[in-house]
């Protein structure tokens, strides 16, 4: 064997390699170089990683999220795990006494499960806010709650149309209610709030990271950026205070794509060419949204909501021109990531990436459908005979409040048990790779193992878990963590820990291989390691956000 002069052995617990496990890891100069007994004759003398009986894995890469903008909305009024109407007119109050003036409030992510079918109202809002014009967004961020004096900033009464690609509910009279769904909607209230400068771009980079490392992740797309958030990554980037391994993903809009390719290709090819930029940072992917969400009644279905039986959601392109622009960027070398949640929008998502390639015939390419909620059974083989990557938030799939109050009653019994195919995906022979969605819902893999394991929630509830059939065994959900997103990423030499890849390790501090589902979820991340330096390790007790 080769020798090496110096390096880290992690020693004294169980090596999960991505394929098999073993007792001892070698790495040194940013890879690993030996495993098992090779490890500890290669390693004699180096510095010694003391597992304590943990586990050494593929640190965790998230194939879906936002780590900017969710870090950001942390630093800002955070409604997020706010449990009921009352305690988030209460937090809003709070934030307004502390932060007195007259101008816009933002807040995100409270919970939509905490309304009935029609959502919340200004009315309701107005108790705590007076005149002064606030703007809520919710957990999934395909929702606004605005109160009575925003929705008069923005122009919105009864008289005013719906934007386009966006939908206003409203009363029997016409009058908005409050709540506001999709980006054409959103958009309005977007253009009325306060710019973010760079400084709070990166303070909100800085949180983001600091929940990534906690967590035991190295590598994430960020999963839909303007100009502005480029701009902090570059320069974070250009400061040495990245941690993790991005890559940024535009989001384009119907209508408004068709001028941004050339210079998309001059911003991916800046990137790459530079040595300050390339390690850390990359600008390889587009983003579309296919549709909203089920939630909202905005996903797009196949056939009509089951309780609203005249409306199947809203697709946010017309089928022709999202498969012209997948086709355009595809042609430009980029990789295709499509939000696609009902059935009508994965099908509509997979009829683009079919013609892209049938016009630009093959090549390598990782194009990516994110979510896939409900997938018709008659597209599920699609993916793997496309070669598209099946991105799954696995922490989604079990019975929470959104399932039960808002997801299953839109869906009706029969197609709510088609959601989250995960295992009948993986069987096809489809990649598959997990993600959070973050801010969504929780940044931690473990959690969203746990889920992907047991189909249970957090209270084992059902006890067989739901739809027990696309439970997924624990080394798969592993891979579709590591080297699933890997594959996505298009890093050839990361997502395993074998000799020649990259020392991407997460340490924690129980082998989860050996333990029932649900206990996953509350295993500790030791430490992260990225290309062999320790990038977080864990004072005390352990945190995930």
């Amino acid at each position: 064997m080769t020798s090496v002069s110096q390096g880290t052995l992690f020693t004294n617990g169980t090596v999960w390699t991505g394929r098999t496990t073993t007792h001892a890891l070698a790495v040194s100069a940013g890879r690993v170089v030996a495993t098992g007994a090779d490890a500890l004759d290669l390693a004699s003398g180096w510095t010694v990683e003391d597992l304590e009986g943990g586990l050494a894995l593929p640190a965790f890469r998230d194939g879906h999220a936002h780590p900017l903008s969710g870090g950001r909305e942390r630093n800002g009024l955070d409604l997020a795990d706010v449990a009921s109407i009352d305690a988030v007119l209460a937090a809003v109050a709070d934030w307004l006494a502390a932060h007195p003036g007259n101008g816009w409030v933002r807040g995100s992510n409270f919970s939509l499960a905490l309304f009935g079918p029609e959502g919340p109202e200004a009315r309701v809002l107005d108790r705590v806010t007076g005149d002064r014009p606030v703007a809520l967004f919710s957990d999934d961020h395909h929702t606004c709650w605005v109160n009575s004096a925003a929705l008069a900033a923005a122009g919105l009464d009864a008289d005013a149309p719906d934007p386009a690609l966006g939908a206003v509910r409203r009363y029997g009279d016409g009058t908005p209610t409050g709540a506001l769904f999709e980006w054409g909607a959103l958009a309005l209230i977007e253009a009325m709030l306060p710019d973010v400068g760079l400084d709070e771009h990166l303070a909100g980079l800085a949180t983001g990271q600091r929940a990534l490392a906690r967590n035991g992740i190295v590598w994430a797309l960020d999963a839909a950026v303007g100009p502005e958030e480029v701009a902090a990554y570059e320069a974070a980037a250009r400061a040495g205070a990245l941690t993790c391994r991005f890559d940024l993903a535009t989001r384009l809009e119907p209508g408004r794509w068709r001028t941004r390719v050339p210079t998309l290709v001059a911003e991916r090819d800046r990137f790459a060419a530079d040595p300050e930029l390339a390690p850390w940072v990359t600008t390889n992917t587009v983003k579309f949204f296919a549709d909203g969400v089920i939630e909202g009644r905005t996903g797009y279905l196949l056939e009509p909501y089951h309780d609203h039986v005249h409306d199947c959601g809203l697709p946010n392109w017309d089928a022709a021109e999202l498969a012209e622009a997948a086709t355009a960027f595809d042609a430009a070398g980029f990789e295709i990531h499509v939000h696609a949640i009902g059935d009508g929008g994965i099908r509509m998502a997979l009829d683009a990436i079919e013609h892209a390639i049938t016009r630009n015939g093959v090549r390598p390419r990782r194009p990516v459908i994110a979510h896939t909620q409900l997938v018709d059974p008659g597209d599920r083989p699609r993916f793997a005979r496309l070669g598209v990557i099946a991105n799954f938030e696995p922490l989604w799939a079990c019975l929470d409040p959104g399932m039960v109050e808002l997801t299953i009653p839109r869906l009706g019994p029969e197609r709510s048990m088609l959601q989250y195919p995960i295992e009948s995906i993986r069987r096809t022979g489809a990649r598959i790779s997990f993600g959070s969605d973050w801010p969504v819902t929780s940044i931690s893999p473990l959690r969203g193992l746990a889920v992907a394991v047991t189909r249970q929630t957090p209270a084992g509830e059902p006890v067989d878990g739901w739809i027990p059939d696309e439970r997924v065994a624990i080394a798969d959900a592993l891979a579709a963590y590591t080297s699933g997103v890997a594959v996505q990423a298009g890093d050839h030499d990361a997502g395993r820990l074998e000799p020649g890849e990259r020392a991407d390790v997460c340490v924690l501090e129980a082998d989860i291989t050996a333990l029932s589902g649900r206990e996953i979820a509350d295993v500790a991340v030791r430490s992260t390691w990225v290309g062999g330096n320790d990038v977080y390790r864990r004072a005390s007790s352990g945190s995930v956000s």
